[in-house]
């Protein structure tokens, strides 16, 4: 027997074929061209599945469920997509198209909480039963998994770890309040202080590496400058690395996980970032000097864990 994961992005539609204990067999991606109706999206979505499914010589009879991943709130039980923010998905039912092509139960989840949970069926945090992913990179997104499934709230909406306020009255943050974490811990965030800090110290490392063209600074350019001995980098990365703890200790602190997870583009930094975190936020975290400590640590799959992840929903 099999399952099916699809996960919905922006710009590629991944679709898998997975084993029942979580394996990616095969997979195939097709471009997602969001101008289109979310009807034509679904039906190509459909399409493509059962070709996946019909081009292994499985028959359907022999797929458990398809899970899809979304980018947007969802409405499981009935199997709509009640809102995207770059698609255009809003109220619409996408089991009932599936349904057009086989009686195949359908199941949807945001695509955040589906990454986390491959992971925890399949990735660093295997065999664990409490986890919780967190995504550094355009914002700050992620996942929690508890007693092994995962946890959306009561209206499909829960994980959204980039929108706890961290400074009140602080920068503006894209949702629309002001001091989210997302605005001080994303890769966004940290390469909009990079450049701040290139354009404020002309004679630093990295106004020289960019020749004054600050576009060219990026998420990995402060950690470079850093393990190059240059000061104002060390300060954006300490800076950065203490708005992050306040996050991280506080994901502890409310969910206290076997494993917390770091992914997205800052995470690539792996040790150069977690042997500082680690040591800022078991400083603070509640319990540090008597509790059985979280481990913290980075994703492993990269981009198959949302197929995986909804798979396995």
């Amino acid at each position: 027997m099999y399952r099916i994961g699809i996960d919905l992005g922006g710009t590629n539609i991944a679709t898998g074929l997975v084993t029942e204990d979580g394996k990616l067999l095969k997979k195939i991606s097709t471009l997602t061209r969001g101008e289109r109706s979310a009807e034509e999206i679904t039906i190509d979505m459909a399409e493509t599945a059962f070709k996946l499914i019909d081009g292994e010589n499985i028959s359907r009879e022999e797929i458990i469920s398809i899970g899809i991943g979304v980018p947007g709130a969802v409405d499981d039980d009935n199997g709509i997509c009640v809102l995207t923010a770059n698609l255009p998905y809003k109220n619409f039912n996408i089991a009932e198209v599936f349904k057009r092509y086989a009686d195949i139960p359908v199941r949807l989840a945001n695509d955040a909480n589906c990454a986390a949970l491959g992971e925890a069926i399949s990735g660093a945090a295997r065999g664990r039963r409490s986890v919780v992913v967190v995504t550094l990179g355009t914002g700050v997104g992620g996942g929690v998994i508890m007693d092994g499934k995962v946890y959306a709230g009561f209206n499909f909406a829960g994980g959204e770890l980039g929108h706890m306020v961290t400074h009140k009255g602080g920068r503006q943050c894209g949702c629309g309040r002001k001091g989210c974490l997302e605005a001080y811990a994303s890769a966004t965030a940290l390469i909009k202080d990079t450049r701040e800090a290139a354009e404020n110290n002309p004679d630093s490392y990295l106004y020289r590496i960019c020749n004054g063209d600050l576009e060219k600074l990026n998420g990995k350019s402060a950690f470079d400058g850093k393990e190059a001995g240059d000061k104002i980098s060390a300060d954006v990365v300490e800076n950065y690395i203490d708005e992050l703890a306040i996050g991280v200790i506080n994901y502890i602190n409310i969910f206290q996980p076997e494993i917390l997870l770091l992914g997205g583009g800052v995470a690539n930094q792996k040790e150069n970032l977690l042997k500082p975190l680690r040591e800022k936020v078991f400083k603070e975290v509640y319990g540090a000097d008597f509790l059985p400590r979280t481990e913290i640590a980075c994703t492993v799959l990269g981009n198959d864990a949302g197929i995986i992840g909804a798979a396995m929903l």
